[in-house]
C-alpha cells in the first residue's frame, strides 16, 4: 500500500498547531468539495483531505502517526512495523470504526486491522460529575515472564496537547504485576490510571494489552507451546531418553525407536500455566551428521552398501 503523508496532504509542517491544521483543513475542503467544487479530482482530493484531517486533528491519532517517522514519502510503498503501537497509551474511543471509506494505509494503522483495537469509550457521565476516559496499551513481554509472572516497571507513551495546540509525546513508567499465565492479547486493568474524572467523577482505568515477543526457541499458541528438538539418526532409530527445554527447565524426553522427522510428542501441562495449563509439543527434528572425516565418510559408505533402505519408496 502507499504511504499517506498526512501534512503534505493539508499543506501544513509536522510541527504545526492544531488551530493551523483546523484552519488548512477548511481551506482546502472548500476548493475541493465536489458540491462546489470544478476541480476533476474534486471528489477524490476531498476524501483524501478528510482522511489527514481525521488524524491530525486527534491528538492521540496524530501522536501515533509520528511515531513512524518523517523519512516516508507520499505514495512511497509501506507496511506497518511490527507492533508499531506497542507502548502508545490512547483512550478506549482511540477507535470506533470511524475508517470507513478511508485508505488502506489509515485502515491499517488505525482500523480493525491496525495497530489499536476498536472500544467504546469507557466515561460514564450523569449530572455534573462525569468519570474519566478509560485508556488502552499495548505492552510486550518475554514469553518466560508471562510463564513466571510478578512485578514488572514498564513506559508507555502518552500523547499530551499543550497549550499553544501542539502535540508530544510523554514517557510515563509504571509498576505493574504481571500475572502467571498471562497469554497474548489478554488485559491488565489498572483501576483509576486513566484520564481524571471531571466534577469529581471517578477517573478512568488503564488496560494494559499484553503482547509476547518472539522467542528465540518456543513458539506460542494460546496456553500450548511448541519447540523444534534436534535428534541423531540414531536416536530416531534406536529410541533414546533425551533432555528439551522447557519454560520450567530441562526435563528428559522418551523418543521412541522409528521416530520421525516432523513427529510431535506432548509434554502435558508444559504450556502456559492456569486451572487448566497448556501443553508443550515437541517437534522432532532428525539431524544427519557430516561427512567431513574419511571416517565418517567410510561409515556412510557402509550404511549405503549393507541397508536396504529407499527414502523414495512412497513416491
Amino acid at each position: 500500500m502507499d504511504y499517506k503523508d498526512y501534512y503534505k496532504i493539508l499543506g501544513v509542517a509536522r510541527g504545526a498547531s492544531q488551530e493551523e491544521i483546523k484552519r488548512a483543513y477548511r481551506k482546502l475542503a472548500r476548493k475541493y468539495h465536489p458540491d462546489v467544487s470544478k476541480e476533476p479530482n474534486a471528489e477524490e482530493k476531498f476524501k483524501e483531505l478528510q482522511e489527514a484531517n481525521e488524524v491530525l486533528k486527534d491528538a492521540e491519532k496524530r501522536a501515533a502517526y509520528d511515531q513512524l517517522g518523517s523519512n516516508w514519502r507520499q505514495g512511497q510503498q509501506f507496511t506497518p512495523p511490527p507492533d508499531w503501537g506497542t507502548g502508545f497509551e490512547h483512550s478506549r474511543s482511540f477507535s470506533q470504526g470511524d475508517d470507513a471509506g478511508f485508505s488502506d494505509f489509515f485502515s491499517s494503522l488505525f482500523g480493525a486491522r491496525g495497530g489499536f483495537s476498536q472500544q467504546r469509550p469507557g466515561s460514564r457521565r450523569g449530572g455534573f460529575a462525569a468519570a474519566g476516559d478509560s485508556h488502552t496499551a499495548r505492552i510486550q513481554i518475554d514469553l518466560e515472564d508471562a510463564f513466571r509472572g510478578g512485578p514488572q516497571t514498564i513506559e508507555i507513551k502518552s500523547p499530551q496537547l499543550s497549550d499553544d495546540g501542539h502535540v508530544s509525546v510523554q514517557p510515563r513508567t509504571l509498576k505493574v504485576t504481571i500475572p502467571k499465565g498471562v497469554t497474548e492479547g489478554q488485559q491488565i486493568r489498572l483501576a483509576g490510571q486513566g484520564s481524571p474524572g471531571v466534577g469529581g467523577g471517578p477517573a478512568g482505568d488503564l488496560f494494559l494489552e499484553i503482547g509476547l515477543r518472539p522467542h528465540r526457541i518456543f513458539k506460542v499458541d494460546g496456553r500450548d507451546i511448541t519447540v523444534n528438538l534436534p535428534i541423531a539418526p540414531w536416536e530416531a532409530a534406536l529410541g533414546a531418553t533425551v533432555q528439551t527445554p522447557t519454560l520450567a527447565g530441562p526435563v528428559d524426553l522418551r523418543v521412541p525407536a522409528g521416530a520421525k522427522s516432523g513427529q510431535r510428542l506432548r509434554l502435558k501441562g508444559r504450556g502456559l500455566p492456569a486451572a487448566t495449563p497448556g501443553d508443550q509439543y515437541v517437534e522432532l527434528r532428525i539431524v544427519t551428521p557430516p561427512a567431513t572425516t574419511p571416517e565418517a565418510k567410510a561409515f556412510y559408505e557402509k550404511m549405503q552398501r549393507e541397508l536396504s533402505f529407499d527414502p523414495r519408496a512412497d513416491l
